[in-house]
């Protein structure tokens, strides 16, 4: 969300100057979207350009200077998603007491990067490091959700549709069918599609452009969670919003209510 520092600290200004340039190019149209007087925008780009941080790109207008590319690449050098996803993983295992994953689209897989084990006297076999397959579980049907249906075809065709369990989608239509609800609802359930005797809970995870990058879930033992999943839907949805936003994606739609909580 953008500064508006109104009477703010002149370092609150100054950020959100540096905030609205990706978006506004010239002084009236960042003074506007910070509530900042035109003639403090004007000073305040003077000197972002004087330190390179903003740059002159024709006549009154300006845009990112190279020294925010070269801060921007020295963070990305050494940046570690799993990190940023630890407050919200733990948010969401002390809610549900069940374990959590986080994982990273790696190619036509996705690959555990985080986890936290539930409150159980039992472990989960997955392991960070474990690739999985996108059709069969939550989280890789939560990023194939978020694909453009040319892309999750293209995938299949280079993939297939390996059948893990009898409950398995092996069919590119009923795959596709099935993306589209998960699409409206925005989290995708796996019920003992990837192996049997566990089902899950997930939604996908999207970098600071918006594109999906991976996803968090939520797993259960199917002995002892027999009733719907979806009472857990907010707490999840809320988790992978707040991985999101701390890779910098732009704001997300608050998570549904749901009527029913199986809490």
């Amino acid at each position: 969300m953008r500064s508006r520092p109104g009477n703010g600290s002149a370092i609150a200004k100054v950020l959100a100057v540096l905030e609205a340039l990706p978006e506004y190019e010239r002084v009236t149209a960042i003074a506007q979207a910070t509530d900042l007087p035109k003639s403090t925008v004007h000073r305040i780009l003077q000197t972002l350009v004087e330190h390179e941080f903003a740059m002159v790109t024709g006549d009154g207008a300006y845009s990112g200077g190279p020294r925010i590319l070269l801060l921007a690449g020295r963070v990305m050098s050494r940046f570690n998603p799993a990190q940023h996803a630890q407050n919200a993983l733990r948010g969401l295992q002390d809610a549900a007491g069940h374990t959590v994953h986080f994982a990273l689209l790696a190619g036509d897989e996705a690959v555990y990067a985080a986890k936290i084990e539930g409150d159980k006297p039992y472990r989960m076999p997955s392991r960070i490091g474990m690739s999985i397959r996108l059709h069969t579980t939550a989280i890789g049907k939560a990023i194939l959700a978020a694909m453009p249906e040319d892309e999750v075809l293209a995938r299949v065709r280079r993939t297939g549709l390996e059948r893990r369990t009898p409950n398995t989608l092996t069919d590119p239509q009923a795959l596709l069918a099935h993306l589209a609800g998960i699409r409206e609802q925005g989290y995708a359930l796996d019920e003992e599609e990837n192996e049997a005797g566990i089902r899950c809970i997930g939604a996908a995870v999207h970098d600071q452009t918006g594109r999906v990058i991976g996803g968090v879930s939520l797993s259960v033992l199917g002995l002892e969670v027999t009733g719907p999943l979806e009472g857990w839907a907010p707490d999840v949805l809320t988790a992978a919003r707040d991985i999101s936003a701390s890779l910098g994606a732009p704001p997300a739609p608050a998570p549904p209510v749901v009527a029913e909580n199986i809490r």
